[in-house]
């Protein structure tokens, strides 16, 4: 991606101050590139569309999906298997000279060490971004999500230990029956999470909780107006942090 500036001729103030403004208008738009870790070209639309709102205009969101992957990751081993492809699709896309920061979007962040490692350019994840939002003022925080593999919640609390926010910590509630059935309708998914938050809320103690997962995101929005605390939308946290690390 390149960018031409245009040069102007003038002397004093008058001259400088249009310099700037032409040289302003004709700078590129930075890209941040969302990699959605899963296979499903649905849910990188939704989360393109969300982080695309959320930048409002200071950046382009471009969406890459991790074909070859599951279609929605619920254990350990998909997490593994879908790190491999962030990893070389993150890097192809780092190529171009104008990504300026990359988002890997799923709530586990499959591949993150990896790909920072072997790019140049800022790489967040959508868990550890939200995780830092939630605490944020030292609030308490849980997560709300259809995951239940015992060792992929597990790696939740492990998170928020490594991150220093161990005793902010509420822990998980997790959506009954089928995952990945449930995420095809979107009232069924909008009432499990329904109630999941609400037993962080009122049994656990959280003052704000984290949607876990990226595909979870648009259901985070539609139930915000019936909370109280917030409800943290991974991929806008992310978002927002490479926002402001790219300025």
């Amino acid at each position: 991606m390149l960018a031409a500036g245009l040069a102007v001729v003038g002397c004093g103030t008058g001259g400088e101050e249009a310099a700037a403004s032409s040289s302003s208008a004709a700078a590129p738009l930075k890209t941040i590139v969302v990699i959605n870790p899963n296979s499903s070209a649905s849910a990188t639309d939704s989360m393109v569309e969300l982080a695309t709102a959320r930048a409002r205009g200071a950046a382009k969101i471009v969406g890459i999906t991790n074909d070859g992957a599951p279609a929605l990751l619920t254990t350990p081993q998909d997490m593994a298997t879908a790190a491999r492809g962030v990893r070389d699709r993150g890097v192809e896309a780092a190529k171009d000279p104008g990504v300026a920061a990359i988002v890997v979007a799923a709530f586990s962040d499959p591949g993150l060490a990896e790909l920072d490692a072997a790019v140049s350019v800022p790489v967040f994840g959508i868990g550890t971004e939200a995780f830092r939002e939630a605490a944020q003022g030292g609030r308490a925080f849980g997560i709300a999500t259809v995951t239940s593999d015992p060792a992929l919640v597990e790696s939740f609390r492990e998170k928020a230990a490594s991150l220093g926010l161990a005793d902010q910590y509420r822990g998980v509630r997790v959506t009954p029956g089928d995952a990945t059935e449930l995420v095809r309708s979107a009232d069924a998914l909008d009432a499990a999470l329904r109630d999941a938050v609400r037993q962080s809320v009122d049994a656990d103690g959280a003052r704000a909780v984290i949607m876990g997962g990226g595909p979870l995101s648009a259901s985070a929005l539609r139930l915000q107006p019936q909370f109280d605390v917030p409800l943290v939308v991974a991929v806008n946290a992310a978002v927002a942090s490479a926002l402001k690390t790219v300025g």
